[in-house]
C-alpha cells in the first residue's frame, strides 16, 4: 500500500524538524511493515535561511530516504496542490492521500469557498491519474491569527463546513474520502512552536488522527501508540 503526505508547512516541515511525516511513518512501519511504501515528488525540508530552498536535515536520524518523500509545500494550499495531485499520483501510484491542506489558503489565496472548489478539482484530478485512489484530509485547524482575527476565524469555520459536505458528496465506494477530526485537545499554545506549526506533541496528534481515521474506517495500521524512544 502506498501513502502520500499531501500538505502545506505543517506537512513539510522546516530544517531541524522531525515532522509529523515521520510520525506517521514510525506508525506505518511498526504496523504495517514492508506491506507499505511512501511515496511522492519531494523528500526535503524548507530551509528558512537560504530563501526556501530545500533542506534535508531532519531531526530523526533513523528517517530513511525512501520514506521521506511527499508533496507538501511551504507556503502551498489546495490551489497550489490542485494542478500537481494529478501528475504525482500517477507517477507514484498512490493508493492512499493523507492530506492537511487549507489553512494558508484561507490566511493568503483564497475564500472558504473558492478553497472548497480546489478541494473538487483536486478530488477530480487525483481520480482521473488513478480512479482507486483513497483519500483522507484533516480539516483546517485554526491558528493563532484566527484568536485576534474573527473574519479569518469565520472564514476557517465555513470551510471546515465546507469541506465535509465535500467529503460527503464525493465519497464513492470506488475511491473513498475520510474526513479525520480535528486531533484530540489539540492546543496551538502548547502542540505549535509559533501558534501554528506543531512541535513534537502537535505532530504525533496530526498522526495520531490519521493512524486512527485510517484503522477504525479501513482497518489499515492499528491504533498509534508512539514509540518509548520518540521525542
Amino acid at each position: 500500500m502506498r501513502f502520500m503526505f499531501v500538505g502545506d508547512s505543517m506537512t513539510i516541515g522546516r530544517a531541524g524538524d522531525y515532522t509529523w511525516r515521520y510520525r506517521m511513518w514510525r506508525h506505518l512501519d511498526s504496523t504495517l511493515g514492508p506491506a507499505h511504501r511512501i511515496v511522492g515528488p519531494r523528500t526535503g525540508l524548507y530551509e528558512a535561511t537560504t530563501n526556501g530552498a530545500t533542506s534535508h536535515d531532519y531531526a530523526a536520524p533513523d528517517f530513511p530516504a525512501h520514506a521521506r518523500r511527499h508533496l507538501a509545500g511551504w507556503g502551498e494550499g489546495w490551489q497550489h496542490m490542485a494542478p500537481l495531485i494529478g501528475p504525482a499520483v500517477e507517477e507514484a501510484r498512490a493508493d492512499v492521500l493523507l492530506v492537511s491542506l487549507g489553512l494558508i489558503d484561507l490566511g493568503f489565496y483564497t475564500d472558504a469557498d473558492q478553497t472548497a472548489a480546489n478541494v473538487h478539482r483536486f478530488v477530480a484530478a487525483a481520480r482521473a491519474a488513478r480512479p482507486g485512489v483513497r483519500m483522507v484530509f484533516l480539516p483546517v485547524i485554526p491558528n493563532v491569527r484566527a484568536e485576534e482575527d474573527a473574519p479569518f476565524a469565520a472564514e476557517v469555520d465555513r470551510f471546515n463546513d465546507l469541506l465535509a459536505k465535500a467529503v460527503a458528496d464525493l465519497t464513492g465506494e470506488a475511491s473513498p474520502i475520510l474526513l479525520a477530526a480535528r486531533p484530540h485537545a489539540y492546543d496551538i499554545h502548547r502542540d505549535t512552536y509559533d501558534g501554528t506549526h506543531p512541535n513534537a506533541s502537535g505532530e504525533h496528534r496530526l498522526a495520531g488522527e490519521f493512524a486512527a481515521v485510517l484503522h477504525q474506517a479501513w482497518g489499515i495500521g492499528g491504533p498509534y501508540r508512539p514509540a518509548h524512544d520518540d521525542a
